[in-house]
Order: C-alpha cells, then sequence, then structure tokens
C-alpha cells in the first residue's frame, strides 16, 4: 500500500473513530473505568489475587487502533499482537475500535470465555454491525431464545438429508459453471467460489435457487454486506443508511417467501412434514418469540457466511495447495482414485464420501489453521470475571486473537508452513484449534462447510490442471485474495 494510501486509511480512521466514540454511552465509559479502578486497587492490595492485565491503552480516543490496522493490512497481521506478547504476556490490555479491551493470545484462555455463560460474556460486534443485525440478530440475542435457535438450525445445517441436498446442488452448479471455463483467459476462483456458495446457502436456508427472485436477493445482499465495514452514521447518502435499506427489502422478500409457505401448508398444496430448509424448521416451532419478522432477518443474517466463509475457504485451500505441490499431488491421487471407484461401480458421490476422504480434510483442517478466516471473536464482560489468573473488567471488551494461537510455534510447529500431513496424529479439539469460535456459538454451519470445501476441490482436481497467477492475502478488514486468485485451467 503506498503513502498516500496510508495517509487516507488513518484520516478515514481517524474520523471513524472519533465518530464511534461520540455514540458511546457515557454512563457505560464512566462504569468501565469504575469498574478497572476498582480492579487495579484490589490488585495493589493483594499481591497474590487476580492480575489485571499489562498493556497499553495508547493515544487518547483513538488509543492504538491505527497500530492495530497499519499491522492488520501488512504481511504479518499478527505483528500488533506479537510485540505485545514480547512485553506484556500472552494476556494483555489495549484499546482499538473505540473500547477499552482485553486481548487474549492464550488458548486456555479464549476457550474459558468462549464457553462461558451470558451472565458473564455476551456477544460483542462495532456499533455498524449492531445496527444492520438489529436486537433479534441470532448473532445478538442471549439465553433460552438463542439456544432454542442455534439448536434448531444447526440440528437442520447437520442433517444428513441437508447434506445430501447440498451435494446435488453444489454438483449442478459447479457443473454449470466449469463447464464453461475457457482455457483461454483466467478463471477468478474467489468470485466462483462465492457464486456458488451463495446459492447453496439461499437454497438451504429458504429455498430460493434461481431466476430473478435469486438475482434480486444477491443483489441487495452485496449493498447490504458494504455497510458492515463503514462510518456508524445513519442518513440518506451514507453506506450504512443504503444498507439497511438493502436489508429491509431482503427481510421483505423473504416474508414474503415464508408467508407462502404458511399458505400452502394451510391449504395442504405441499408436504409440511418434512422440512426443506432452515425456515421450514423454524416455521415448525409453536413459540410467539419466533415471529416471521425475526425468522427473515435472521435469514440475511445467515447469508453472511455464504458471502465470506466459505469462499475465502475454499479459495485458500486452492492457493495453499497451488504453493505446495506435494499436497496436490496427495490430494489429487485420493480424489481421482474415489472417482474411478465410482465410476466403476455406478454409484453416486454421497456427502459421507467426500467428508470420508482423509487428506482431503487434512488440507481443509490446516487451511483453517494458516487461514484464519475468522481472525478473531470478541465478547463484552457483564461482571468482573477471573479467567487463568487474570482479571477482566465488567464492560471491557474481549479479543480472543485466534490467528495467533493457530500460528503459535509453541503449539504447532513451522507454523508458517501449509503441513496438512501435520494432522495425522494430531487432535483437532485442542484449545488451540478453534477456527470457528467455540462455546455456545459455536458456527452452527462448520460441517457444511467442510462439505462444501470437499465438493469444490473435488470437482476441480479431478476435471482440471491449473496455474496461478501471483497473488497475495489480504487479512482486513475480512481475508480475501488481492486480485480473486486467477488460475488458468487446462481440462483433463
Amino acid at each position: 500500500m503506498d503513502t498516500c494510501s496510508l495517509l487516507f486509511l488513518f484520516s478515514f480512521l481517524l474520523f471513524a473513530i472519533i465518530i464511534v466514540i461520540i455514540f458511546n454511552k457515557i454512563n457505560g465509559l464512566r462504569s468501565s473505568l469504575a469498574s478497572k479502578k476498582k480492579i487495579i486497587d484490589h490488585v495493589n492490595t493483594n499481591s497474590h489475587g487476580p492480575v489485571f492485565p499489562q498493556g497499553s491503552l495508547g493515544w487518547p480516543v483513538i488509543g492504538e487502533t491505527i497500530e492495530f490496522i497499519s499491522s492488520a493490512y501488512s504481511d504479518h497481521p499478527e505483528s500488533f499482537m506479537d510485540k505485545r506478547r514480547l512485553m506484556y504476556g500472552k494476556v494483555f490490555k489495549s484499546h482499538i475500535f473505540g473500547t477499552a479491551t482485553i486481548v487474549s493470545t492464550d488458548a486456555e484462555v479464549n476457550k474459558i470465555v468462549l464457553q462461558s455463560d451470558p451472565t458473564a460474556f455476551v456477544p460483542f460486534y462495532p456499533k455498524t454491525v449492531r445496527e444492520l443485525m438489529g436486537k433479534s440478530s441470532i448473532l445478538l440475542i442471549n439465553g433460552s431464545l438463542h439456544r432454542r435457535f442455534h439448536g434448531l438450525v444447526g440440528s437442520f445445517l447437520k442433517s444428513p438429508l441437508l447434506k445430501a441436498q447440498v451435494v446435488k446442488d453444489m454438483h449442478k452448479y459447479l457443473s454449470e459453471s466449469m463447464d464453461q471455463w475457457s482455457e483461454d483467459q483466467p478463471v477468478l476462483l474467489q468470485d466462483i467460489s462465492k457464486t456458488v456458495a451463495f446459492k447453496v446457502l439461499a437454497k438451504a436456508l429458504i429455498s430460493v435457487e434461481k431466476g430473478e427472485e435469486l438475482d434480486e436477493l444477491k443483489k441487495e445482499f452485496e449493498q447490504f454486506i458494504k455497510g458492515l465495514m463503514s462510518l456508524p452514521v445513519n442518513f440518506p447518502g451514507t453506506q450504512l443508511h443504503r444498507s439497511l435499506q438493502a436489508k429491509k427489502k431482503m427481510v421483505k422478500q423473504v416474508e414474503k417467501i415464508i408467508d407462502g409457505k404458511v399458505r400452502r401448508a394451510k391449504n395442504k398444496e405441499e408436504d409440511d412434514v418434512i422440512a426443506k430448509d432452515v425456515v421450514d424448521v423454524l416455521l415448525k416451532v409453536s413459540s410467539e418469540n419466533l415471529t416471521h419478522n425475526l425468522i427473515a432477518n435472521n435469514m440475511v443474517d445467515m447469508m453472511i457466511p455464504g458471502h465470506d466463509s466459505v469462499p475465502v475457504l475454499i479459495t485458500l485451500a486452492v492457493k495453499f495447495l497451488s504453493d505446495s505441490p506435494s499436497a496436490l499431488h496427495f490430494l489429487t491421487e485420493e480424489n481421482m482414485e474415489l472417482k474411478r471407484l465410482k465410476e466403476l461401480t455406478g454409484e453416486p458421490l454421497y456427502w459421507n464420501d467426500y467428508l470420508s476422504l482423509p487428506f482431503t480434510q487434512k488440507v481443509i483442517t490446516e487451511t483453517l489453521r494458516m487461514g484464519n478466516v475468522i481472525i478473531g471473536v470478541m465478547r463484552k464482560a457483564m461482571k468482573d470475571v477471573e479467567v487463568k489468573g487474570y482479571v477482566i473488567p465488567k464492560g471491557w471488551c474481549f479479543l480472543a486473537y485466534l490467528r495467533s494461537v493457530h500460528l503459535d510455534k509453541l503449539y504447532y510447529e513451522s507454523p508458517y508452513k501449509f503441513n496438512p500431513w501435520r494432522w495425522q496424529e494430531r487432535d483437532m479439539s485442542t484449545s488451540s484449534f478453534s477456527p470457528f469460535g467455540g462455546g455456545q456459538r459455536l458456527c452452527p454451519g462448520l460441517d457444511l462447510a467442510r462439505l462444501e470445501a470437499s465438493i469444490f476441490l473435488h470437482h476441480l482436481v479431478t476435471r482440471f490442471r491449473w496455474t496461478t497467477e501471483e497473488d497475495t492475502i489480504i487479512n482486513f478488514p475480512t481475508v480475501h485474495m488481492k486480485n480473486k486468485l486467477p488460475i488458468w485451467i487446462k481440462r483433463r
């Protein structure tokens, strides 16, 4: 990034942070400072008690945000964390994005906090994200409603019925796309994976799969998603305002779909025993809290993984494989062998065929570790909490920085080397590997993400050989490829 761009970025960030500070509630700020003073006084009088993390709150108002952002845009995004780990330890205090924050790069501390109940920690997001999601979003709600919603959605996304449907849909979408790929021009793999993943998710959530309805939904969603990293200023002409208007249109569209489902069920026009999508699952629940509007809003919010997480996982896997010929060879041989076996027996490919490919799963796991699709998870302390000898004050933000854990040489030998073989004897259920977060808010679509990536890689390696153009991984504000990962293909 050149000097002019950096100056513009820093100026923009400074303005954004000042706006965020203005919007903060003064009472909340006073409460946070009072909590901090109380804990410091306690630590000073009891040297054997819990420790308030060391660190720096940086400059007035802007804190350490500029240095954090500058590091995030660099080739070594975790340098901000590494520098402070050396000075203060794996858990330290900072002030980023207008909020006093306890940052943790400690695997055990992260696990404990993420598994805590809502009386100790609740989800925390920047103001813009909270406005776009709304108070009834599954990302923000707590208690019994969240547990019920999360449980219902998670069970359906893990169901064999949906997995079988995803296999069928991805085969169709990938075949339609790959048949049109040309050997005379590059294929932008990141765009392809985004398109396919969005189609799969739209059908799984609300049974929309083609035509004007899908096109309109995708168009409004693209406008909606732009607002997630915009200034928290809502008036006509601002990005946040445009994004909120786009979400309103999407919610109306989904509510119309829901009303149609309810009407057809009453008229016995379709089988209402088997749930075909997430909306069907939620409509079967008799609860005054699960209103049609709440369901519609959450269906929009749940489309976000289809835009980022799954496509980035697929794109990074192809990137890492392209840079590791030995890993690509092993994965190709494994998938070609499966294809030959199925052709010999005349059987179709089932979802468990894809997930049972051992080396392919190791590649996906290693991609999740190195790629860090989710770089961190934020929570807010609802009371003073002691974790592993540290005190996290009431009102403070807590950032579980997962990237630093996944790239820590204490847990992984040669952590910056793409090495799928490291997972042959390694347990994925340890606290040092948490690519999808953890606790009660563990991503309900993690199995689906693995399945989609497995199917995509299978179709790619069994149909094509390819070379990739030089491209760079950008890690902020979301992980993506700078040039969308252009590849030049040759059909097998």
